[in-house]
Parts: C-alpha cells; sequence; structure tokens
C-alpha cells in the first residue's frame, strides 16, 4: 500500500512557465484549452466493481482530508469565474453517497454563465434523488450500466441492486436530466456477449449508450491489455446486428467516437480510450475529493489546492498554481510508450 493509495498525492514538480502566454484560460503547451472540470466528490462506492476495486473495499479518505462544502464551492466557483470553465461533471466514487451533493449542484448551476453540469453515478440511489437534483441545476447524468443480466450485475458488482440501477435511469428521464447517457464496459466472457442486448436495450428507452474501453485504474493492478474488449472489437460485434454508419457532427474534445445505427437518429458511442486516445482534444482539468488537481486521469504527479487554501492564501494564488499545472499537462496518457506506469491512485480516488 502506497502514500498514494492512502490518498496522499505525489508532489508536482517544479514548472517553467516562462514561455505560458498572458491569458486567464487553462492552457497548456500544446495548444489545449481546458474549459471541462471533472469533480470527484468522495472516494467511496455502494458496489464493488471488479475491475474497479477489491471486494472488500479501500482505505477511505479521513472526513478531515476531504474538501467541506465551502471549499468545494470555492474551487468550483474559481475555475468558473477566473479560469474559463464551461462544464462541470460530478463523479466519484459514488457522488450521491456525498450528502451535500444538492448544495453543491445549487451552488454551481447559479454561477454566472450558468456552467453546463452532468453527474456520473452507478444510479443506486438516482431513483430518490432524480427529482431534486433536477431542481437543484442538473443538466443530466450518465448512469453505469454493464449487463441486463441480473446475476451478471451481481457477479460484477458484488452487490444485488440491478433493479435499483433500472429505478435510477427511468428517475432520470422522467426528472428531465436528459440526454440519459449509460455507460458500459465488456469484460472478455463476462458481458461482452452482451453488447448488442445493451444497444437494443438503450434504442428502446431512448438512451444514449456509450461503451468504455476498460483502463488500467484498478487498485489490485489486475488490468491485462490483452484480455481488454477494444473499440473495434465492439464495433465488430455491434455491426453483427446494427449497421453503423460515422456520425457526421464534428468531435471536438467528446470522448466518444459516434455512430449512427441503422440511419440514425440514435447513436451509438465507443470511447476508445486505450486504443483510439483522444488526447490531442482534450479538454479536462480534475479536481480530487481531497483537493488535488490533476492535469491528466493518468497523471502520476498532483498539485495540492487544499493545504494552501486551508492555509489562507486568495484565490489569485489558486488560480496561479491551477494555471501552472496545466500548463504542464503531458502530451498524451503514454499508455502505448515503454514505462508507461499506472496511476497509484484508483479510478474511485481520482473521479472518472
Amino acid at each position: 500500500m502506497t502514500s498514494v493509495d492512502l490518498g496522499i498525492p505525489v508532489a508536482r514538480r517544479t514548472i517553467d512557465t516562462s514561455a505560458r502566454p498572458d491569458t486567464p484560460y487553462l492552457v497548456d503547451r500544446f495548444g489545449r484549452v481546458a474549459t471541462d472540470l471533472r469533480v470527484s466528490l468522495i472516494d467511496k462506492c455502494n458496489l464493488r466493481c471488479t475491475y474497479c476495486m477489491p471486494a472488500e473495499g479501500l482505505p477511505w479518505m479521513k472526513r478531515s482530508e476531504m474538501l467541506d462544502t465551502e471549499e468545494m464551492i470555492r474551487l468550483i466557483e474559481l475555475a468558473v469565474r477566473e479560469l474559463g470553465v464551461t462544464n462541470v461533471r460530478f463523479t466519484g466514487g459514488e457522488p450521491l453517497l456525498r450528502q451535500d451533493l444538492v448544495d453543491i449542484i445549487t451552488a454551481t448551476s447559479s454561477l454566472p454563465g450558468s456552467p453546463k453540469t452532468s453527474l456520473t453515478t452507478n444510479g443506486i440511489n438516482l431513483g430518490r434523488f432524480a427529482g431534486q437534483l433536477a431542481t437543484a441545476g442538473l443538466d443530466r447524468v450518465n448512469i453505469s450500466l454493464d449487463t441486463l443480466d441480473r446475476e451478471t450485475f451481481h457477479r460484477l458488482t458484488r452487490r444485488d441492486r440491478f433493479d435499483d440501477v433500472l429505478d435510477g435511469l427511468r428517475a432520470a428521464k422522467e426528472a428531465g436530466l436528459e440526454p440519459v447517457k449509460v455507460n458500459a464496459v465488456l469484460l472478455r466472457d463476462v458481458n461482452d456477449h452482451e453488447a448488442r442486448d445493451l444497444l437494443r436495450y438503450c434504442l428502446e428507452r431512448d438512451y444514449q449508450l456509450r461503451f468504455i474501453e476498460q483502463m488500467p485504474l484498478d487498485p489490485q493492478h489486475g488490468w491485462d491489455r490483452a484480455e481488454m474488449i477494444t473499440a473495434d472489437e465492439i464495433l465488430r460485434m455491434l455491426g453483427e446486428e446494427f449497421t453503423l454508419t460515422p456520425y457526421s457532427a464534428e468531435r471536438g474534445s467528446a470522448p466518444a467516437e459516434r455512430w449512427l445505427v441503422d440511419g440514425g437518429p440514435a447513436t451509438v458511442g465507443v470511447i476508445g480510450s486505450v486504443t483510439r486516445p483522444f488526447c490531442a482534444t482534450c479538454d479536462r482539468t480534475r479536481l480530487t475529493a481531497d483537493g488535488q488537481l490533476r492535469s491528466c486521469l493518468f497523471s502520476q504527479t498532483e498539485t495540492n489546492l487544499r493545504d494552501p487554501m486551508r492555509e489562507g492564501v486568495d484565490d489569485e494564488e489558486l488560480a496561479r498554481l491551477w494555471r501552472e499545472t496545466m500548463w504542464a499537462k503531458a502530451a498524451g496518457h503514454g499508455m502505448d510508450e515503454e514505462g508507461f506506469a499506472q496511476p497509484s491512485r484508483p479510478m474511485s480516488s481520482i473521479g472518472g
């Protein structure tokens, strides 16, 4: 168990910003501008998905280590007001386990410019909270659903909560949190035979399905590239039943490549983070629940915003740290490079 596994980040290196242009925005050395903030609200989760964490869970962050409501809102407001962020997505762990979630969303949606807000959730508690979230100003949700088989769901998540996820999907649509997006990870010889079933299910209910390649972000470090279901395989499986044609709209910085299904208008997306990386157009900046800033999902270093904030620095200093961190962002995640190392923090601690 390393210090990072316990939520203690690796300190960032000294950053040379002499060539950085004079702009308030979150630019990097490769011409990208970060406008999409991913905020991990909590590292805890009420599922134990086999590709995400061990059955016994993980050493969770202490409450004192996590940003409180005021601190979290302060950093989000700084990002929107001063740094050019226009989209805020709340993640976890499972963000619906955070008791002040509605307050944070209300504060975020009320900021000048009305940033677009979204939530990535496992859906278990969404049936109870979808209406409140919509009233608070949440725009849409992404809900994880890897299988339509109750037994497979139990085997994958180690929890018998399949019906709760389906209830959450329905509640999200009824509350107007649209488009309702479904995230699915296919695992070889576990649920890969369900690709077509998942798409058919989502088409019938007007959900937007996104398949995501499994990424090396598990704390067990058991990820095996050779065992991963690739984007090409997913498209081949779907093509056995559906006619897929490339979606003509500009993709921009969207992580998902999209295809029209049987001529449209419905689409399906594939996020090929491993085999079809989109690093060149990445517009994301990341804040963890314990106030650490990450320029990339696969960063090996972090910038601590929590401690300087608690020591009394002003927003100008926090903004400077944020700009410096993003200026040093790498060109890509480096998964195809020799010496690539999986982040020590697991996905539940970083945020999706």
